[in-house]
C-alpha cells in the first residue's frame, strides 16, 4: 500500500483549499461578494482538489456515507450496522472522505482513513455544529480508537462578516473553537486541536477568516 498524509499535511491542504475558493469567488463576482454567499459544495471541491495534489495523495471521495465509511473502517466490515446502533449514529453523508490509494482487487477492499465535514458561512457557535463535532467523534469509535483505521476527523469552515459587523471574529473564532472543545470534552480518548489561515481585512468590504478543527485520538 502506499504512503499516506500526516493529519497535519491534511490540514495545511484542506486550509489552501477554503483559501483558493475564497478567492476565486470573490474574483468571479468581480470582488463584490464574499464565499459566504456562494454554495457550500463550491469549498467542498476545492478542498478536493488541495487534497488531490497532495505528493502522497489519498483517495478522495465527496459525500460519502456514514455506513460506507465505517464499513471501510471498523475491523470488520460487516460489524458497521451494530457500530451505528450502538452509538447513535445514523444514516447521513460526510462531505470528504480520504482513502488509502492501492491498486484495488474488488470493490469491497477500500480502508477510509480521515473524514471532513465542510461548513460554509460559520459565524457563531450552533447546535447543528456541535452535533457534527459529535458525530464525527462517534465515527472515530471514541471509546477504543486502536479498532478504527481513520486517523483523524476534521471540522472545516469558512466564514466571514461585512464592514459594519458589530461582533469581530477576533471574538467570535474563539467562541466557536471553545464549542467545539466542550463536545470533545465528553471524549476522553481523543483530543483536538484547531488551525486557521488567520482573519484577513479586505478594505471597504469585511474580513474572513478559513479554519479547520481537528479530531483524533491521542498518543
Amino acid at each position: 500500500m502506499s504512503s499516506f498524509p500526516e493529519c497535519e499535511e491534511i490540514t495545511q491542504a484542506v486550509l489552501q483549499g477554503i483559501e483558493t475558493a475564497k478567492r476565486n469567488y470573490f474574483f468571479w463576482t468581480n470582488n463584490r461578494l464574499f464565499l459566504s454567499y456562494g454554495p457550500q459544495k463550491i469549498i467542498t471541491i476545492h478542498i478536493a482538489q488541495a487534497l488531490g495534489a497532495l505528493d502522497k495523495s489519498p483517495e478522495v471521495f465527496i459525500d460519502a456515507t456514514v455506513a460506507d465509511i465505517l464499513r471501510c473502517s471498523l475491523p470488520q466490515r460487516s460489524a458497521y450496522t451494530d457500530y451505528m446502533h450502538s452509538v447513535g449514529l445514523v444514516q447521513g453523508t460526510v462531505s470528504i472522505t480520504l482513502d488509502e490509494r492501492f491498486e484495488h482487487e474488488n470493490d469491497n477492499d477500500s480502508i477510509s482513513r480521515v473524514i471532513i465535514s465542510v461548513k460554509n458561512g460559520v459565524r457563531n457557535p450552533k447546535a447543528e455544529y456541535a452535533n457534527e463535532i459529535e458525530r464525527l467523534c462517534k465515527m472515530l469509535v471514541p471509546h477504543e480508537p486502536s479498532l478504527s483505521k481513520l486517523d483523524c476527523a476534521m471540522f472545516a469552515f469558512y466564514s466571514d462578516l461585512s464592514e459594519g459587523a458589530r461582533v469581530k471574529l477576533a471574538k467570535r473564532i474563539p467562541q466557536i473553537v471553545a464549542s467545539f472543545d466542550k463536545v470533545l470534552e465528553s471524549y476522553p480518548k481523543l483530543e483536538g486541536y484547531f488551525e486557521t489561515t488567520g482573519i484577513e481585512r479586505i478594505l471597504e468590504a469585511g474580513e474572513w477568516c478559513a479554519g479547520c478543527y481537528c479530531i483524533k485520538p491521542k498518543s
